[in-house]
């Protein structure tokens, strides 16, 4: 088609800005296949500390402007996983330390066992035990909150037009959820990024491929689903309604608060984003508790559960389910939301 319009068309760059968009998803789509099925690939018995040495030696001689700390557990747990994709997070998270540092700075590289408990892990909705943790510190620029929470969502990215796409993160963010596994950030502007990775020390089954319908709790309702992403309106709506359930959208904060208050008689549930334009999660969580005390809400996001989603699960909201979700993970989330609601009432 962009062969047949002139560069002169009006419509010329609207085309190609829909070429690019186009390109974009084809991308992000065989970056997803790392970890979208649910499955792992050529799982290995493996030590955190000597996969990251041999990565961190990689990147000192392409980085010598930057000055390596290592500092890694003698008797570090062993963890099941597959070490190509591992190795990818690693990368990603060392680019990323690299480009926060382009006039050199130190990087610190650090392993420990550690076991976390319930309270931890509870958001991430993994099972507390043993875990083994790799935490990645550079002294660059660092981020400013906003940045720091929405650092995991596909395409965000901090770079120029054309310099990146914003996946390496989100990527990672897959993959380590898909070992069952949790990654959080934590970073201040000027003062530099950690990066903090917890693998299920070795021991543990980890899940092979699985039949999604065997997993698929299907349910019945009205499910309210506010999101300001339009994409991710569409294709939830389409797991909820595979999952039985009817569906109500909204594509802001102060729409979705005007919908239950038309039809709060007639919403079982509410999935809530938590980062929107106009109206935030948390005002728009508050304002709809002030419409119906009762209403049951799960909290969506692409980032950890930490900060503001962390201030929301306290007030009382019912769930949080990370983004990006399967439908699998759908099901579950709100047959749990729904059974513990039933089980208070």
């Amino acid at each position: 088609m962009m062969m047949d319009i002139e560069n002169t068309h009006p419509h010329h760059k609207g085309m190609g800005n829909i070429l690019g968009y186009v390109e974009r998803c084809a991308m992000l789509t065989k970056q997803l296949l790392g970890f979208a099925r649910g499955g792992k690939y050529e799982v290995s018995t493996l030590n955190l500390s000597e996969l990251v040495t041999g990565n961190a030696e990689m990147f000192g001689r392409t980085k010598k402007e930057i000055t390596i700390f290592e500092d890694y557990q003698e008797d570090l747990w062993t963890v099941d996983a597959d070490r190509g994709q591992i190795e990818q997070v690693l990368l990603n998270l060392l680019v990323n330390a690299g480009q926060a540092m382009p006039g050199g700075g130190s990087l610190f590289l650090e392993t420990r066992n550690v076991e976390l408990n319930e309270k931890f892990v509870r958001p991430y909705g993994f099972e507390p035990g043993r875990y083994v943790r790799l935490a990645i510190t550079d002294t660059g620029i660092g981020m400013d909150p906003e940045t720091r929470q929405r650092i995991f969502e596909p395409f965000f990215t901090t770079k120029k037009r054309g310099e990146g796409t914003g996946l390496g993160l989100a990527s990672a963010y897959g993959i380590i959820k898909n070992h069952s596994g949790i990654i959080d950030v934590i970073s201040q502007r000027s003062k530099g990024t950690t990066f903090r990775i917890y693998i299920p020390a070795g021991g543990k089954v980890i899940e092979t491929e699985r039949g999604v319908e065997e997993e698929l709790r299907k349910g019945a309702g009205t499910v309210l689903f506010i999101d300001d992403e339009d994409m991710i309106l569409q294709v939830g709506s389409q797991m909820l309604n595979a999952l039985g359930y009817t569906v109500l959208t909204s594509a802001s904060g102060s729409q979705g608060v005007e919908i239950l208050r038309d039809q709060k008689t007639q919403v079982d549930l509410v999935i809530l984003d938590m980062v929107m334009p106009d109206m935030g999660g948390k005002e728009t969580f508050d304002a709809l508790r002030q419409i119906d005390p009762d209403i049951k809400v799960l909290l969506s996001s692409g980032y950890s559960a930490e900060g503001p989603a962390n201030e929301i699960m306290k007030k009382g909201c019912n769930g949080f389910i990370q983004k990006p979700f399967n439908i699998s993970e759908l099901s579950s989330k709100i047959s749990s939301v729904l059974k513990e609601a039933a089980t208070t009432n």
